[in-house]
């Protein structure tokens, strides 16, 4: 079970183990010749993902959150054990429709922050149903 912004859902189980290049930097600008490579493996689940059971990998479309640092095709990984605070970005299900936002809880209500001028807030009205599916931790931005 999963939900969908995008074309697709994937379930962070999957396992992804990288080679690791440099144990602390790489250079964008000259490299030094002197430098000494490590060639070694990092799981990226262990510096990703906090609970396994809990956290699933979801694809944004559109450019609200451009702001924030996400992107049209990104994807963010996202813990739905989370308690959602002030401030944090959030997947949320509003009368039906998923969006991802900035969740900001005011003296007169929540409001689902939009990061992009072009795109109004939204103020969740008293009668609407709102479900905050997750919070996103990481943005896996495409270079």
């Amino acid at each position: 079970m999963g939900v969908v912004i995008g074309p697709r859902v994937i379930n962070a189980g999957l396992s992804l183990r990288l080679v690791l290049v440099s144990p602390v930097a790489v250079a964008a600008g000259y490299p030094s010749p002197a430098q000494d490579y490590f060639d070694g493996r990092i799981d990226l689940n262990e510096h990703l993902i906090k609970d396994i059971t809990s956290t699933f990998v979801v694809r944004v479309t559109g450019d609200s959150m451009e702001r924030a640092g996400i992107s049209d095709g990104d994807e963010l990984i996202v813990n739905r054990a989370l308690e959602p605070r002030d401030g944090s970005v959030v997947i949320a299900v509003l009368d039906g429709e998923l969006t991802v936002k900035r969740l900001r809880i005011t003296a007169t209500g929540v409001v689902l922050q939009a990061e992009n001028p072009r795109y109004p807030d939204i103020c969740v009205p008293g009668l609407s149903e709102l479900t905050i599916w997750g919070v996103a931790t990481t943005c896996l931005h495409h270079v």
